[in-house]
């Protein structure tokens, strides 16, 4: 009999060495490796893997394992690659969209400023009839009279680019060109007398300011602000692409991560079921304790709540990357979103501090929108000193005047141009004071000095951020080189421990420790991966190179 358990013995620890082999095996699926480089990804030439990687191998399947529920098993797989995801956003991320309609509305309202310099027609027509009757007046008796009025009156008016004021017509600022005829009937019982005559001018009136208003005016002032305008809400919507792309990439690598943790959790579950299985025959045959089998138990309960936990991260990491990917979610709730990159190794990249902070002063769109601000606030500071000064106008005006009997007498004779008119002077206008215009240019100064302050700010501040990204990303990628070395150790010590757990010198709470430490290890390793992918992206918004970096061109129209 004790031959027999012996024998036994050794039989069982040949299937666990067996078994562990099996669930520790080392194959990277041909669908985890690295996607060859595309135009949405730059620079990504990768260190090769070692061998000994398995933090992506699924686990084998045993008939012990338990199933769990999956939402996704019934769903529309569609792999997707980061490229593919960008692809999704620019066409559909809503608040892309939203910011891309922004420079539109701003162009729009760019052109409305043009309407200053339009000229304004103006067109007009007056028939007048008057009768009185006869009138006794200081000793003498107006007879009665009838009269007949016909007027018309054209012309337009309007301002150029250089200050000057235009108005096309008699050669007044009141009235355009005008013509009319005068018919008068005047009656003494049975006798008419008839007076009938027409008059009329043609002409222009130019006012040109020398001061105030010469150099920029209100119209002036208008359309370089919303040139203005224009440009910052252009660099808004770079901004904006900019941060989405950064989230789908962010939200991209973290899907990656929370599918690579599946995978680490149900490892993890493999390997306490397994133990859970052979302690239970050792429990039977007598060489292990009862107490050792609720140890395992225990570890296959927490690792079953681990397992649970890490698939509905992948569920909410599903829906982040969805919701940054559509305007119509409801069409893409069903989805599986498969991404083709994997966690395998990390790409290698020099950083260069000084060149970082390089395209950080030149790229990154907020900081372009400060330095517009100050421009902009430059452009104010201009028309404010232009209003301190008094308004000294140069004046003119130059025609021709027609008369007769008839509308064609009047046209005939400014047609002649033989009787013409003119006026020209200047006026000057300036208030005793000034004392609005003068502190309002005060005002305008602090302000641009305010401004100047707050973005020499905030290029420290930028400067800062890229400097912290950097080092973030240099920690991270020497993290994954010592993840993956403890990952390598912890699996080594397992091994180690359970071929002394097989012949009864090691304990079952000394091997589901070592378990736990290399599920640990094993997640440790693929966060880092994920952390280092991250961090290039965020490095790349820092430094407002994002677009260059997945060949992205913007054209605003």
């Amino acid at each position: 009999m004790k031959r027999f358990s012996v024998l036994l013995v050794f039989i069982l620890a040949a299937f666990s060495a067996v078994a562990q082999t099996d669930t520790n095996a080392i194959a990277i699926p041909a669908e985890t490796n690295m996607p060859a480089a595309t135009q949405t990804v730059a620079d990504t030439n990768a260190l090769a893997a070692p061998a000994a990687t398995n933090t992506v191998a699924a686990p084998m399947a045993t008939n012990t394992a338990v199933a769990y529920p999956n939402t996704m098993a019934t769903a529309e797989t569609r792999p997707m690659s980061l490229e593919d995801c960008l692809q999704e956003a620019l066409q559909h991320n809503l608040d892309v969209q939203i910011e891309r309609t922004v420079p539109q509305v701003s162009l729009y309202n760019l052109n409305a400023t043009y309407s200053d310099y339009d000229p304004v027609l103006n067109v007009s027509g007056q028939h007048s009839y008057d009768k009185s009757g006869a009138v006794f007046e200081n000793g003498q008796i107006i007879l009665p009279t009838t009269s007949k009025e016909d007027s018309f009156a054209a012309g337009f008016s309007g301002s150029t680019p250089w200050g000057m004021t235009y108005n096309v017509g008699d050669g007044s600022k009141s009235s355009p060109a005008s013509i009319g005829e005068t018919r008068l009937k005047k009656s003494a019982g049975t006798l008419f007398t008839n007076f009938d005559n027409s008059s009329g001018s043609v002409g222009v009136n130019l006012t040109q300011p020398l001061l105030k208003n010469f150099w920029i005016d209100q119209p002036r002032l208008n359309i370089r602000l919303a040139k203005n305008q224009l440009k910052s809400d252009e660099q808004g919507l770079r901004l904006q692409i900019i941060t989405s792309v950064t989230a789908v990439e962010n939200a991209y690598y973290e899907l990656v991560y929370a599918q690579e943790n599946v995978k680490v959790q149900e490892e993890a579950l493999t390997l306490a079921q397994t133990q859970l299985d052979q302690d239970r025959q050792r429990v039977q045959i007598g060489t292990l304790a009862q107490l050792d089998v609720q140890q395992d138990e225990s570890q296959v309960a927490t690792s079953r709540a681990n397992l649970i936990a890490a698939q509905n991260t992948l569920a909410q990491d599903q829906n982040t990357l969805k919701s940054l990917l559509t305007d119509a979610y409801s069409q893409w709730h069903g989805r599986d979103i498969q991404p083709t990159a994997a966690l395998t190794n990390a790409p290698l990249q020099l950083f260069d501090l000084q060149d970082s902070w390089s395209k950080g002063m030149a790229r990154r769109p907020d900081l372009l929108q400060a330095r517009l601000a100050v421009e902009k606030q430059g452009i104010q500071l201009k028309f404010d000193y232009n209003q301190l000064f008094p308004e000294l106008d140069v004046v003119g005006s130059y025609g021709f005047n027609g008369a007769g009997r008839e509308y064609s007498d009047a046209f005939a004779q400014i047609n002649e141009a033989n009787r013409p008119f003119y006026t020209y002077g200047g006026q000057l206008t300036m208030p005793l004071s000034n004392l609005g215009p003068r502190n309002q240019y005060k005002a305008s100064k602090v302000t641009l000095q305010q401004l100047l302050l707050k973005m020499k700010q905030f290029e420290q501040n930028v400067m800062v951020e890229i400097d912290n990204a950097v080092k973030q990303a240099q920690s991270d990628f020497q993290s994954v080189e010592a993840t993956r070395q403890a990952r390598i150790y912890a699996e080594a010590a397992l091994d180690a421990k359970q071929k002394t757990y097989a012949v009864g010198k090691a304990t079952t709470f000394e091997v589901l420790q070592l378990q736990n430490t290399l599920t640990t290890d094993r997640g440790a390793e693929i966060r880092a991966l994920a952390n280092y992918y991250k961090d290039l992206a965020n490095l790349a918004q820092q430094e407002g190179s994002t677009l260059e970096r997945h060949h992205i061109n913007i054209e605003v129209r």
